[in-house]
């Protein structure tokens, strides 16, 4: 199977398994003309008959084909933004009682940001959540980007995906997925059958304009998602301003940078409601308590978004031209992303000159200037930086960021120590991380670099094996660490130690490949 996706794809992809969803729902649910309708029908709040294990293996093999997607950024900063605002979220609905305990532990909990330009963002089985650059571009606080993801957490938490197909046979979802992937496989390795995967590709990218949700699940998750966010501390009239920027593109015609309305159509009813839920006065957070992402790192966030996403050469450079005096938050947005656009522009030296102009100013505090570290240790990593320059930056970031709790600084710190042939550095802190957190592919990957960099082969190769079952890509994981084993069992000077944990992870996986595959043969 070819591993080069076209974004396009991956668009169709999404939009074909919820509107293949929406076609199933609309087959077995009408919404009621009057109340006593409904005896039939699951109640809002009830599971279906996708169980929680279908359901998270359904999402994940949808989630593994979109890690192999070029789309999918595992970029550090905007992880960290995004889990700055994620984590409230799923901890006041866990608070409330709208995600059990069995929920919270099966269920992955994961963002998956996707560069592309348009305002999106989309609920996968199993609680998989993406959000497009184009997104976190658009919305104007961290509070409106709040409502989104507590919006989609709620149609998750909920169980509508599974609600959808509860009068479906049990397999139904599979059958399903099965056939968009399938398709999107034979379009992307363009073999004999392309014309029919063009024919069921041009039918999904159709079929987006549909309503993937009913109104009641639609009304549901607005209301789940604004008690959600106003519990975890966001400002709920952030809520009715992201409607208002959708209603807004909805009456200039959207032409198609809003996939956001087609997925999620706003309605007037949805709308009175929300705002029929805002109290009197003119704030809904929290009294006394801070916000997750202060107005300065969600400007630099959001202008991170923007540049990633961008791949026009003449707009980039504009972003570059940007400049501005201002002592700011919007200031201190517009250097932030002339900054980086420099870097996606090969232009390193003038990247640094921007971020070290925008550490210089003394206002700069918090996160903000937390998230101007991470671009000077991103330019030292990316650029091709003179000696001195590394020579005068690097050892006081290093430290610093290796000593950081966040993933952008260890990750990027752990990059800078590579480079600057400190790889033990590297290894040394980021064998802690994985330790806490053996789900961080990009964690395993830099540590694969830092084991190779001081020539233990074998750990190198085992923590890339680690690194692609952390991706759900379980043929990945144990075909490295076969070839690994198979490579070193008869050389004299091999650290059998780790040749031990390699076997036992080679059997480990092997024996869950196994169980994936039989799975998938005994389904129809």
């Amino acid at each position: 199977m070819n591993k080069k996706w076209a974004p396009a794809l991956l668009n169709k992809a999404l939009g074909a398994i919820f509107c293949c969803n929406a076609i199933v729902a609309q087959a077995q649910y009408q919404p009621p003309l009057r109340p006593q309708a409904t005896a039939g029908l699951p109640r809002l709040g009830e599971a279906g008959a996708l169980d929680l294990t279908a359901e998270r293996q359904l999402g994940d093999r949808i989630a593994q084909h979109i890690y192999r997607d070029p789309d999918y950024l595992d970029d550090p900063a905007l992880v960290d933004y995004l889990d700055a605002i994620w984590q409230p979220l799923l901890a006041a609905a866990q608070a409330r009682g709208d995600v059990p305990p069995d929920l919270a532990e099966r269920f992955a909990w994961k963002l998956m940001p996707v560069r592309d330009r348009t305002v999106n963002a989309f609920a996968l089985p199993g609680g998989y959540l993406g959000v497009h650059l184009g997104l976190m571009a658009t919305v104007t606080s961290a509070d409106e980007l709040a409502s989104v993801l507590a919006h989609e957490l709620s149609h998750v938490s909920q169980r509508h995906i599974s609600r959808m197909v509860a009068q479906q046979d049990r397999q139904m979802p599979w059958i399903v997925g099965a056939m968009i992937l399938g398709a999107l496989a034979a379009s992307a390795s363009k073999n004999a059958d392309i014309g029919q995967a063009a024919v069921v590709g041009g039918q999904a990218l159709a079929a987006q304009t549909q309503l993937n949700f009913s109104r009641d699940m639609e009304r549901e998750a607005d209301r789940v998602g604004y008690n959600v966010m106003t519990g975890a501390g966001f400002d709920g009239l952030a809520f009715v301003s992201m409607f208002d920027k959708l209603q807004q593109a909805s009456r200039l015609n959207d032409d198609g940078a809003f996939p956001y309305l087609r997925s999620h159509p706003l309605t007037t009813e949805r709308m009175a409601d929300m705002r029929a839920r805002l109290p009197q006065g003119s704030a809904t957070q929290v009294p006394g308590r801070q916000p997750a992402v202060s107005p300065v790192w969600h400007a630099m966030m959001a202008a991170r978004a923007k540049v990633l996403a961008e791949t026009d050469t003449q707009r980039l450079n504009a972003a570059m031209g940007a400049t501005t005096a201002k002592a700011s938050t919007e200031g201190w947005g517009v250097q932030y992303g002339a900054a980086l656009a420099a870097l996606r522009l090969k232009q390193p030296a003038e990247a640094w000159r921007r971020v070290q102009a925008l550490l210089a100013q003394p206002q700069l505090e918090g996160r903000g200037r937390q998230a101007a570290e991470w671009l000077a240790l991103e330019v030292l990593v990316l650029g091709d930086l003179d000696a001195a320059t590394h020579a005068g930056a690097t050892a006081e970031m290093r430290k610093r960021a290796l000593q950081a709790p966040d993933r952008a600084s260890v990750l990027w710190g752990a990059q800078v120590a590579i480079r600057w042939g400190q790889a033990a550095l590297a290894s040394d802190r980021l064998q802690t991380w994985v330790a806490d957190r053996p789900g961080d592919a990009a964690a395993w990957h830099t540590l694969s670099m830092a084991w190779a960099a001081q020539g233990q082969t074998l750990r190198a190769v085992r923590a890339e094996a680690e690194a692609r079952r952390a991706m759900l890509d379980l043929q990945g994981a144990v075909d490295r660490l076969r070839a690994a084993r198979d490579s070193v069992r008869e050389r004299r000077d091999t650290d059998h130690v780790e040749l031990s944990i390699i076997d036992a992870r080679y059997r480990e996986l092997s024996q869950l490949l196994r169980e994936q595959q039989a799975a998938d043969k005994a389904k129809p």
